[in-house]
């Protein structure tokens, strides 16, 4: 018998309404429209003025909470859209008062890549919920709960609600095996609790867990503590609206949803079917099938079109069975994509996928969860990329040496003791890995930040997003205070931009692009001469017909044809050439066959050296950002030596010296988009 079973009501009851007999126990909901939801769908490239116009509408939904915030949001806003992070916060709940606002916390990780100094992380937590936050749903990516000691005790502080995740993930098909078992879950679930845990969510970030699955684990966890149940789980493999209705069959206390514009492929399941499927039920929602359609209208007229450049369509399935192969969640894997696109190896991504579960095994079968799935999916096409049969692991990015380090935390098996020798061969910190809580080996940052952003600064939300995000986060800074013009690709979109947009892709793909000039069409005279015009394998028939007179031809100059090479006249006569240059032909009438596409721009050649600079060029291997110069013009290098660190895909690369030398020329400063084989700098 399960606990999903109809109440005693009346067809007449029965309504589509929120005036509907409520249920005896209703499953609460969560909404990741406005955070999950365009992360998983857009690259988190929603913006706040684009959830202005249903947040009022949304906040009488009744959600348990709203995720306003965290994950991607925080690095997408100020990087990419100009916006402040902490200003999305204070304008929604100016707009939303009675739902409260969730955000994803990485832990010590906060919103960043790496964990981050204990100072730091406190006042982070702090600022956040004095600027409106109200449930920190917390994750660590090695499922390590030393890695929650700083910023849960910040959030009880604050008295905001305390929510810990455990990171779902499997080495098996299904659940079980030695090392992600239904002990480790409820042993890890246990640990939360005695840490204050308001609530406890499974976190399936790639959509991994199978209904039955589902069902098993939320009923060992809810026999095994008292903290309700919350089960966040992905639409990609298809499986997520099943195991939600088995959660709550077997008693799961809150689920994560989107509102269907939001829904599906890598996002969420939509809440509009739940709703239906649960009418009548002991676990009714209660919500207004009607009211959740208005909302939808206006996602679906008002805020998607401007997004709608930024979908996947590249796929006719709205599901990836793979993702139950490789484990990659689908932001990751877009990701994956666009970086091997960049590269000119997108026929390498089956490798990929090959190389991606013996990655993850060497580093300890960590789960994919930001930052880890982008830890090891950098470095399996690092692999896939530059390592040689007699040589693996060639260019191992600096944070997969941190992880070999422990400054991540505890793996749940041993790393390859292998790699993890190579990856901490001259590693700064030491080559010996430690065994303590990783922050325990960080020095306070926050006052040094302060130091170097300075009066660009003006306030204490200025200066910890600068301490996180150092490079870009100065960018921004610059651009909020009017330091630096943004460039136009951060600027917004309006409707009418995106519509005249449309309209010319519309007209490039009927091959309107360039107006016909309509006028009279003149005769054709006996002068008409046909030519045959070829174009890359094609030909198109062309009619000629000279205006006015013929030219008189002054005279001829015949040149032997072995003296000089000649223009082709007709078959047996000798080259013939004129002496001066021939008037331009007059423009031809538009020809009857189809005009030929035009010649493809040619791509941006790659940032060379200045041309008066010899010597051994360090080039980008890969499209990134220039995080910073390890030398300067004039320094002296040795062979082997960092030069450059280069991110790309928010994993940092150190680029070493290919020679012995001098730094002759530096191409770009910190903070420089470059493309794969620019030159960084040049050694002489």
């Amino acid at each position: 018998m399960t606990d999903l079973n109809f109440n005693a009501v009346t067809s007449t009851e029965m309504n589509y309404g929120k005036d509907r007999p409520k249920a005896a126990n209703p499953i609460k909901i969560q909404d990741l429209s406005l955070r999950d939801g365009h992360q998983s769908l857009f690259a988190t490239r929603g913006r706040t003025e684009d959830m202005i116009p249903v947040a009022e509408m949304m906040d009488e939904v009744g959600f348990w909470a709203v995720e306003t915030w965290g994950g991607a949001t925080f690095d997408t806003m100020h990087r990419f859209l100009n916006e402040d992070p902490w200003e999305r916060l204070r304008t929604l709940k100016r707009y939303m008062k009675k739902t409260p606002f969730s955000m994803l916390l990485r832990a010590q990780n906060l919103v960043g890549y790496r964990n981050y100094a204990d100072d730091l992380a406190k006042v982070f937590v702090e600022r956040t919920a004095a600027n409106g936050l109200d449930v920190f749903r917390t994750f660590d990516a090695l499922n390590d709960y030393r890695n929650f000691e700083t910023v849960v005790k910040a959030i009880k502080e604050c008295g905001k609600h305390f929510q810990g995740c455990i990171c779902y993930t499997m080495t098996e098909p299904r659940l079980g095996g030695e090392v992600y078992n239904l002990e480790y879950y409820v042993k890890k679930a246990k640990d939360l609790e005695s840490m204050g845990a308001d609530s406890i969510c499974i976190k399936d970030m790639a959509g991994l867990i199978a209904p039955y699955d589902a069902y098993q684990l939320v009923k060992a966890l809810k026999a095994a503590v008292k903290p309700p149940i919350h089960l966040h789980t992905h639409f990609t493999s298809g499986m997520a609206p099943m195991s939600i209705l088995k959660a709550i069959e077997a008693g799961i206390d809150i689920v994560d949803t989107c509102m269907s514009p939001y829904a599906y492929r890598t996002s969420h399941a939509a809440i509009e079917p739940l709703v239906m499927s649960l009418i009548g039920t002991n676990r009714d929602t209660g919500f207004d099938i009607a009211f959740l359609a208005k909302i939808n209208e206006i996602f679906e007229k008002e805020v998607m079109p401007k997004y709608r450049h930024l979908l996947d369509d590249s796929k006719m399935s709205i599901i990836d069975i793979n993702v139950l192969l490789h484990q990659t969640p689908g932001g990751m894997l877009s990701n994956l994509v666009n970086q091997l696109r960049e590269m000119d190896a997108l026929d390498k991504i089956d490798l990929v996928y090959k190389e991606l579960p013996r990655v993850r095994k060497d580093l300890g079968q960590i789960p994919l969860v930001t930052p880890t799935s982008q830890i090891v999916g950098i470095q399996t096409v690092n692999n896939v990329l530059f390592d040689t049969p007699e040589e693996r692991y060639k260019m191992i990015t600096g944070q997969v040496k941190d992880l070999c380090y422990g400054l991540y935390g505890k793996t749940a098996v041993p790393i390859n003791p292998e790699v993890q020798k190579k990856a901490l061969k001259g590693y700064a910190r030491g080559e010996e890995p430690i065994t303590c809580r990783p922050a325990q080996v960080l020095e306070p940052e926050l006052e040094k930040a302060k130091k170097e952003i300075g009066d660009l600064a003006k306030d204490i939300d200025d200066q910890v997003l600068y301490a996180i995000y150092p490079v870009t986060g100065k960018k921004f800074l610059s651009w909020k205070y009017g330091k630096e013009a943004p460039p136009k690709e951060v600027l917004p979109k309006t409707l009418e931009d995106v519509k005249a947009e449309q309209e010319l892709i519309k007209k490039l793909k009927a091959g309107k692009l360039v107006e016909k000039v309509e006028k009279e069409l003149p005769p054709k005279s006996d002068k008409l001469r046909t030519f045959n015009v070829f174009v890359e394998g094609d030909y198109f028939e062309v009619g000629v017909d000279e205006v006015g007179e013929s030219p008189v031809l002054k005279y001829i100059q015949q040149i032997p044809v072995a003296a000089a090479p000649a223009a082709a006249g007709p078959a047996g006569a000798p080259g013939l050439r004129p002496s001066a240059p021939a008037r331009p032909a007059a423009p031809a009438p538009k020809a009857a066959s189809p005009a030929p596409k035009p010649a493809a721009a040619p791509a941006a050649a790659p940032k060379a050296a200045p041309a008066d600079v010899a010597g051994t060029p360090i080039k980008a291997p890969m499209p990134g950002m220039i995080v910073r110069y390890a030398k300067n013009v004039g320094d002296a290098v040795n062979q082997g030596d960092t030069v450059v660190i280069l991110e790309a895909m928010k994993m940092e690369n150190a680029l070493n010296a290919l020679a012995s030398g001098t730094i002759k020329a530096i191409n770009f400063k910190s903070g420089d988009s470059v493309a794969k084989n620019d030159v960084l700098c040049v050694i002489g």
